[in-house]
């Protein structure tokens, strides 16, 4: 390898380490998710949420019933009795039904697809935006959120986590913190718990491969292991005549 084409490789990892830098710092600090994509319940409670909060607007193109149910653990009859409520077949991508005209007059524009959000945000950020909703009479929805402001998306998550207002400081405009002006189903470590799952669910979706890599890597490392013990003793037995 040459010294220009080993520049050239530090010069990238050094930009993309920069750049992941800079976009942690616009974004300030946000809690982590603890997110767990080995974690099967986790997904499967996210997965049930999804489905009953969020499919209504939002599709997950890129992920079919079919490969849901496989890797969760779930039966046919299971995902298209409890999670398929559009009436699409098992083989199918999840799409929502939501018009999209309707969509643009209701919310300003059509809701995105969410296959690849946590890819493109991170778990930390998914996981704080479904924790950062509070009551905004100004908007044209109702609400707003603090991580991502003047955001075109009601709360759908409300009655579970209860709503939340914006508290700032006198003669400010900034918001100091979220307080909590009526509870909800769940209590706070519950609400955070459902946040996470549906994060962890959003995580698996973004990347179903995942799954695969963890459960392979720990045959990988067994063998990684078992050769260098074999290599080792071929070692031995090659060089114990040699003084």
């Amino acid at each position: 390898m040459t010294k220009r084409a080993l520049l050239s490789i530090v010069l990238a990892f050094g930009l993309l380490a920069g750049s992941r830098t800079l976009r942690a710092a616009e974004e300030g600090a946000l809690p982590p998710a603890g997110t767990n994509v080995g974690d099967r319940a986790s997904l499967q409670r996210g997965a049930r949420l999804f489905f009953n909060y969020c499919v209504g607007c939002h599709s997950i193109k890129y992920a079919r019933y079919s490969r849901i149910a496989e890797d969760l653990g779930l039966g046919e009859q299971e995902v298209m009795d409890n999670l398929n409520f559009t009436g699409a077949k098992f083989q199918d991508p999840v799409v929502s039904h939501m018009p999209a005209d309707l969509a643009q007059q209701w919310f300003g524009k059509a809701p995105p697809d969410l296959s690849l959000e946590v890819r493109a945000k991170t778990a930390d950020w998914v996981y704080a935006y479904l924790n950062g909703f509070y009551l905004d009479p100004t908007r044209p929805v109702g609400w707003n959120n603090r991580i991502f402001p003047n955001a075109s998306m009601p709360f759908p998550l409300w009655e579970l986590q209860g709503v939340q207002v914006a508290v700032r400081q006198p003669g400010s405009e900034e918001i100091d913190r979220l307080s909590m002006a009526q509870p909800g189903k769940l209590s706070l470590a519950e609400y955070q718990r459902a946040a996470r799952d549906l994060t962890a669910f959003l995580e698996y979706v973004s990347e179903p491969a995942a799954l695969q890599r963890h459960r392979y890597g720990i045959w990988v490392l067994l063998f990684l292991v078992g050769f260098t013990l074999l290599a080792y003793a071929l070692k031995r037995e090659y060089w114990k005549d040699v003084h």
